[in-house]
């Protein structure tokens, strides 16, 4: 079995999503799927060696209104991905979307988003998750050895890709018919077949990506591949990281960078140092689940945001919000119509 790739080289940081939402709908025949991949990604598996710079390419099919979505995650390559029919949520950073038939949406590796608003709607979904080996953003791209493309038209494609910070397009008839070729091969059983005809559309959907992106002035910009950014995408990342123990070197490896360079990073991107910023997040993130979940023993909440002992987490809760954890629970439902 393949591993899932992994951000950061200092440790288990992030690690990309296996759409495990998706895979459970499809297992429980509530969704059509048609998918070929590596590693955990759903659909049937390619042999390791076998186009392994494709990490995922599928359709969902979604007849109604789904009970699940996939939330914040991101992938190791560039996500590209078009609704075909219906409509969808979709959410990267602070901005959101509804698509409609013929929105293509990019993202960079490792970027998070979320599909679903929050729940996944009728209607019909690509995807293709290309692996250019990057496991930080200020990394090289690496494209693959079978892409029949000039040396200039792949340094055009990679510049409008990293700099481009918009995540949705409309579509050209290009690119959708290139997206209906792939679903028609991910119908196929044999995967030489499959490897050998995706090799051929995956080509094409790229020049057409390029001759969209390359008709459009777009504003290019630097910073999405400085170490700046790298830190700013494992703050965005780091409600999700909270059970581990983090400290000053530990972030700081995380992003390939030393502990004061981070720490300045982190002061000009949130207004605190590492430490406060961590703790911030982990307060804002115990207060959320103490909403969410009424019943959930308090100290396991605790924990669970990476607090050592549930007096420092009732001290540090009560100078952040003014009240202990159980008092800010019950005013929560205390605040609710009856």
């Amino acid at each position: 079995m393949e591993s899932h790739a992994t951000f950061w080289d200092a440790g288990n940081s992030v690690r990309a999503d296996s759409c495990e939402p998706l895979k459970s709908a499809a297992k429980r025949g509530e969704v059509g799927l048609s998918a070929w991949g590596h590693g955990l990604y759903p659909g049937h598996a390619l042999p390791q060696k076998a186009l392994p710079e494709v990490r995922s390419a599928g359709v969902w099919t979604a007849a109604r209104r789904q009970n699940w979505g996939l939330g914040s995650h991101c992938n190791e390559g560039i996500e590209f991905s078009l609704i075909s029919k219906g409509k969808l949520g979709y959410e990267v950073g602070d901005k959101s979307w509804l698509l409609h038939p013929g929105h293509l949406t990019i993202t960079r590796p490792w970027q998070y988003h979320r599909v679903g608003n929050p729940l996944v709607d009728a209607g019909q979904f690509h995807w293709l998750i290309l692996d250019v080996g990057v496991r930080r953003p200020n990394q090289e791209w690496r494209w693959p050895d079978w892409l029949l493309w000039s040396q200039q038209d792949l340094e055009r494609l990679t510049v409008l890709l990293r700099h481009n910070d918009n995540p949705v397009w409309r579509a050209n008839a290009g690119i959708i018919r290139c997206f209906e070729r792939i679903h028609a091969v991910l119908k196929l059983e044999n995967y030489v077949q499959v490897v050998a005809r995706l090799k051929l559309h995956v080509n094409e959907l790229l020049i057409e990506v390029l001759e969209l992106l390359g008709g459009e002035q777009i504003p290019l910009d630097e910073s999405l591949i400085s170490s700046q950014h790298t830190v700013r995408v494992f703050l965005q990342g780091l409600p999700e990281q909270l059970g581990q123990d983090w400290t000053l070197d530990a972030m700081g490896r995380a992003c390939g960078l030393g502990r004061t360079q981070f720490a300045r990073y982190c002061q000009e991107i949130t207004g605190m140092t590492p430490i406060e910023y961590l703790t911030f997040v982990r307060l804002e993130t115990a207060a959320r689940l103490l909403h969410k979940h009424p019943h959930r023993p308090i100290t396991e909440i605790a924990f669970s945001c990476g607090f050592g002992s549930s007096q420092y987490f009732a001290n540090s809760f009560r100078t952040h919000k003014g009240c202990t954890p159980r008092e800010y629970r019950q005013a929560q439902f205390e605040e609710l119509p009856g």
